[in-house]
């Protein structure tokens, strides 16, 4: 009960204050029915006493009432202990699962690195459903049972302390049998939840590279694939089944031995004459009913272990702190020079970059070529702080990176990649993304793109597109995503092979376009495009992780056998 107990405190205390009104009714709920449980075994005496042997006409219409009353209690009780209590874990689950997204999206990118993302979907949804599990329907129905439980506990030993001494002599036995179970359940229940994590993983790698597989004609290889992972969740949840349902068994038996001492020790009594027959039945069922609540908990307890188990990788993620933080926080109004200084970066063990120095400035445009894991992507990861140095400093106008705080850093940076992210939203939106939307900014920054054209053609700025873009060209989709970084007004423009995927007439307008727009920042290009790098002002030639050669092409290609190497590879326009 310990890992319970921290779970509940760190996952659902912290929200508790707000629903104290709601608990309290799930509590007079949760008495309610209870009492009602305990009275329904508690009638049997007068019934059979009163009605069936001393044959009283009065009791006979009165008791009925009574019956319907009790029944009423049980069952309106059970109604308003479910309600409130869905409604305090329904909403403070909610109120987890953001907190948890929150905690991730603070995270560096290492940590998405690290995990897939198939997982953290799986942590989101699947763990967080079953911690809403127990705040909303086990811990409640604990409550109850255990509540009804102790009522009929106190008429089983009011009807006969004797008797109930024998019936009740089993119960410690079952204890540590349960335990063993419980221990058991829990360690197959962490495997039950890494492997629905590779699942969804699984899916979530097959939906989002469908068109690769069906251009391999690979979806036989994927479904073999998933359908090994099924298997393995398959034999995973088989053996938690059989596990949990020992302790029916368990129960049924020991129980068995209980009432068969009962019987034997209370049919004597009834035969003798020192206990009355409605007594004994009353007393009978009182035990009967009794052992379902026990059996009852006995289940719960077992199926907790699986929320402990859930609880427990929410709260590895929770612990997590990013590593990418600000000494400062300063604000970033205006950017006149990036420096790095003899900077080293490594990815675990494996360098990636040895004492990179260049200077760019204000109205510069600086070209980064060279072979691939040469360090072009690593560099522009140090930019975003998306990583920080091993060694060496990055400055602007000669402040240290970690200076200025990280909204204020990235708001004045944009970047367009290879690789395009479109969202199932308008166009205004994509472009205006994680922005108020201005729509004649959205229009400037379409045209600025040489968009705006084809979005017109599309039914304009309030055209919703589909996810990924599907419903655009892959030229249509790196404009989309120019214009989105034009529309921050970055004071460092980044763009890596931005232009991979237009004609030569289309990439013609956006280099005419990004000549006006670049005048006033500092623009960094990865291209291999010789058309897209040849009018800049520094290009910066990079051979693992170092900066072998730096300057303008002219000059590079009378002086860098690298750089002469690496132009027959350009595409030539």
């Amino acid at each position: 009960m310990k890992d319970i107990k921290i779970i509940l405190k760190r996952l659902v205390l912290p929200y508790f204050k707000g629903y104290i009104p709601y608990f309290l009714l799930a509590i007079f709920g949760m008495i309610l029915s209870a009492a009602g449980a305990s009275a329904s075994a508690y009638l049997v005496k007068p019934v059979l006493d009163k009605i069936f042997i001393e044959k009283n006409v009065e009791m006979l219409y009165l008791l009925p009432y009574a019956i319907v009353l009790v029944y009423a209690m049980k069952g309106g009780g059970k109604y308003i202990q479910v309600y409130f209590s869905a409604l305090i874990g329904q909403d403070i689950i909610r109120k987890v699962r953001n907190r948890l997204l929150e905690q991730m999206l603070r995270l560096d990118i290492s940590f998405f690195h690290e995990f897939r993302a198939g997982e953290l979907i799986s942590r989101n949804v699947n763990d967080v459903e079953r911690i809403r599990t127990v705040v909303s329907t086990m811990i409640p129905e604990i409550g109850r049972q255990t509540l009804t439980a102790l009522g009929l506990l106190a008429v089983v030993i009011y009807m006969s302390p004797k008797l109930s001494f024998f019936a009740l002599i089993v119960l410690p036995l079952i204890i540590f049998p349960l335990s063993i179970i419980a221990k058991k359940l829990k360690k197959i229940s962490h495997s039950s939840q890494e492997k629905t994590s590779d699942i969804t993983s699984r899916l979530s790698e097959i939906f989002s590279n469908i068109e690769l597989i069906k251009a391999h004609h690979a979806e036989r290889f994927e479904y073999d694939k998933f359908a090994k992972e099924n298997y393995e969740f398959f034999k995973i949840n088989m053996k938690s089944v059989k596990t949990s349902e020992l302790s029916g068994p368990l129960m049924e038996v020991m129980g068995a031995i209980g009432v068969v001492a009962v019987i034997m020790t209370g049919g004597m009594q009834v035969i003798d004459g020192t206990m009355s027959v409605g007594s004994f039945f009353s007393f009978l069922t009182a035990l009967f009913m009794l052992y379902t609540p026990i059996k009852r908990l006995s289940s719960l307890y077992n199926a907790l272990q699986d929320a402990v188990a859930a609880g427990e990788r929410i709260l590895y993620i929770f612990d997590k702190e990013p590593s990418i933080i600000s000494k400062e926080e300063k604000s970033i109004d205006d950017i006149q020079n990036l420096s790095f200084k003899e900077v080293t970066l490594k990815y675990g063990d494996k360098p990636a970059l040895n004492g990179i120095d260049f200077s760019i400035s204000k109205g510069e445009k600086l070209a980064l070529v060279g072979d691939s894991g040469g360090g072009k992507s690593s560099i522009v990861n140090l930019i975003m702080r998306f990583y920080d140095p091993n060694s060496g400093e990055i400055t602007l106008d000669g402040e240290n990176l970690d200076h200025f705080s990280l909204e204020s850093l990235r708001n004045a940076i944009a970047i367009v990649t290879q690789r395009v992210y479109i969202f199932n939203e308008s166009i205004a939106a994509n472009v205006a993304y994680g922005k108020e939307i201005d729509e004649e900014k959205v229009i400037s920054c379409l045209k600025q793109a040489n968009a705006y054209d084809f979005v017109e053609e599309l039914g304009g700025i309030e055209q919703k597109l589909n996810e990924h873009g599907a419903n655009l060209s892959g030229g249509q989709r790196q404009r989309i995503a120019i214009a989105r970084a034009l529309y921050v007004d970055p004071k460092i423009l980044i763009f890596d092979e931005a232009t991979s995927a237009l004609d030569s007439k289309s990439e013609k307008k956006i280099t005419e376009a990004l000549e006006k727009i670049t005048k006033e920042r500092i623009t960094i290009i990865i291209a291999h495009r010789l058309s897209t790098i040849q009018d800049a002002d520094k290009i910066a030639v990079l051979k693992q992780g170092k900066v072998i050669c730096i300057g303008k092409e002219k000059a590079l290609l009378e002086s860098c056998d690298e750089y002469k190497r690496l132009s027959g590879t350009f595409v030539h326009e």
